[in-house]
């Protein structure tokens, strides 16, 4: 299973009051050198947190594997078709909302998406589409033309840890579906010391990638300390 360290947190950081400092390419950067096994950023159409450079940036100056994540707009096309990152995930985004707030609904999703999936693919990156663990949006998001499906653990994750159960039981469900599709599975969101360990023990996730905790928590712990445990938990369920 592959860490994917998302360093949105460290943009909000920084322009909360300008200058450069901290910079997500430097993030990027130590993130890899520390252990993760890949780097995701979403650049919004607001660009409240990553902006256009650090992107362009982190894609050429950061040996890994990018996964940008992207609304499927043609903006957003355009640019994954001139950096051509490894890997695109297609998200939902709400210009009110903190953070994203589920999965795409790709059974009620407009031509755009299946255009954007087209023609990233045609592109030769592995695109993903970020949806619900239901079994009809994993058969859609096949039907496009998706290689992966990143499966939405939000609410899991911010469940109580005795109130999990039922999110993680449609979460096993969701990948063994997403493998029997075809499809290569990825998970994310809301993912901490303490929930990632069940998502870690499922085969069937290749997968997941982690922000707001990991850069969170690197305040206290430092981020080559966070990204160790992290790796260390997935290994335990991993068996390696």
């Amino acid at each position: 299973m592959r860490l994917s360290v998302n360093v949105d947190h460290v943009a909000t950081l920084r322009n909360a009051r300008g200058g450069s400092f901290p910079c997500p390419v430097a993030a990027a950067r130590l993130a890899i050198d520390s252990g993760a096994d890949g780097v995701t950023v979403h650049l919004r159409e607001d660009r409240r947190h990553i902006r256009d450079r650090d992107l362009e940036r982190i894609a050429a100056e950061v040996p890994a594997r990018l996964n940008f994540e992207m609304a499927a707009t043609a903006e957003m096309v355009g640019i994954a078709l001139r950096l051509r990152p490894p890997a695109c995930c297609l998200v939902p985004e709400k210009r009110q909302e903190l953070t994203t707030e589920g999965g795409l609904d790709v059974l009620r999703a407009a031509p755009d998406l299946g255009e954007a999936v087209r023609r990233l693919a045609g592109a030769g990156i592995e695109v993903s589409i970020f949806i619900e663990a239901d079994p009809a949006q994993i058969a859609a998001a096949a039907q496009l033309g998706a290689q992966a499906v990143e499966l939405h653990t939000g609410a899991y994750a911010d469940a109580a840890p005795e109130a999990r159960g039922p999110h993680l039981a449609r979460l096993r469900s969701g990948a063994a579906a997403a493998r029997a599709a075809g499809l290569l599975c990825h998970a994310g969101h809301g993912l901490a010391y303490d929930s990632l360990g069940p998502i870690a023990a499922m085969p069937e996730v290749a997968e997941v990638s982690i922000g707001h905790f990991l850069i969170g928590q690197s305040v206290f712990e430092g981020m080559p300390a966070v990204i160790r445990r992290m790796k260390a938990i997935i290994a335990a369920e991993r068996g390696g």
